[in-house]
């Protein structure tokens, strides 16, 4: 068994920041692609409003076509009880759902208050367990908002224990702005490892002020053992400013590797689609590894002058 687990979010956090729909195809392709290389998680689409997010309009399609590989949750993120009823017909394996613990960014990212999501995710929580399927509940802005800065811990910590109370089966603490530091992770996922342990925490976490891995291993050290990435550092949030890419998942894989944290992944496959991204995308990806390389990849010495 692996020591960290990389949860893939790219097909559904990073291709919905995309000005250029990618083609149903080439989504499944990726995400095939993806569970290839040893990831055990992948957050697939969403099953939101075409209107509101037209570049995963294709998320039963992509559901439809993708490749079911034993161990492997396909994941969907829901904002109501009607998409988890689709997503649930789409044969999603897990849930996830958001509400920001800003009451701001909850208005503007979900056109409701935090008080009226937490009421229709008790129907999502009925209507998973009927079905059969993982339940996972995130806090967004959990770390700050760009709209109402610093949020109080015991907020988010509220939110954690409301969630598990529930029914859901696993809880994610997201910095959706990248506004987190290694102290702020350390003390605040310590707490919430407390209350929901680290088989069921998982971080989400952004590298827009460049502290993406930093972050990773203050948590890391303070005992998380989940983290989602995109692929190539793709994604943000389109409803909250400056809310660039997520950590890239073949940086962070190669950064626990170079630690000798096992991640069971597949590193060089994972690198080699991250390097593919761009052909997809239609523009270069944040990554810096799919420009350097790994470690081990030494060169030829310089002829002297």
């Amino acid at each position: 068994m692996a020591d960290v687990f990389l949860q893939e979010v790219g097909p559904r956090d990073g291709l919905q920041m995309e000005a250029v729909f990618v083609p149903t195809a080439q989504k499944i392709a990726l995400i095939d692609a993806l569970t290839a290389t040893g990831l055990s998680r992948v957050e697939v689409s969403s099953f939101v409003s075409p209107k509101a997010v037209p570049a995963l309009a294709d998320a039963a399609d992509v559901f439809a076509g993708i490749a079911r590989r034993p161990g492997v949750i396909h994941v969907a993120l829901v904002p109501n009880a009607k998409g988890a009823e689709r997503a649930i017909a789409a044969k999603a394996d897990e849930l996830n759902m958001v509400l920001s613990v800003s009451r701001t960014h909850n208005l503007a990212n979900m056109r409701m208050t935090p008080e009226e999501s937490l009421a229709g995710f008790r129907d999502i929580v009925r209507m998973g367990k009927g079905a059969g399927v993982l339940l996972n509940g995130t806090v967004a802005t959990a770390f700050g908002c760009p709209f109402e800065g610093a949020e109080p811990p015991e907020r988010v910590l509220e939110l954690v224990r409301l969630y598990l109370e529930m029914g859901c089966t696993g809880v994610t603490l997201a910095d959706t702005t990248g506004m987190a530091n290694p102290r702020q992770i350390e003390d605040l996922a310590g707490a919430a490892l407390s209350i929901a342990g680290a088989g069921a925490l998982t971080l989400h976490l952004h590298n827009t002020r460049g502290l993406g891995l930093a972050n990773v291993f203050a948590a890391w050290r303070a005992g998380v053992r989940r983290f989602d990435a995109a692929l190539g550092g793709l994604g943000g949030c389109p409803f909250a400013p400056g809310a660039s890419g997520n950590i890239a998942t073949e940086e962070t894989a190669a950064m626990f590797s170079e630690m000798g944290v096992d991640t069971g992944l597949d590193l060089r496959a994972l690198l080699e689609e991250a390097r593919g991204l761009a052909a997809i995308v239609g523009h270069d990806v944040p990554s810096q590894l799919t420009k350097s390389g790994l470690v081990e990849d030494l060169h030829p010495a310089p002829a002297p002058r």
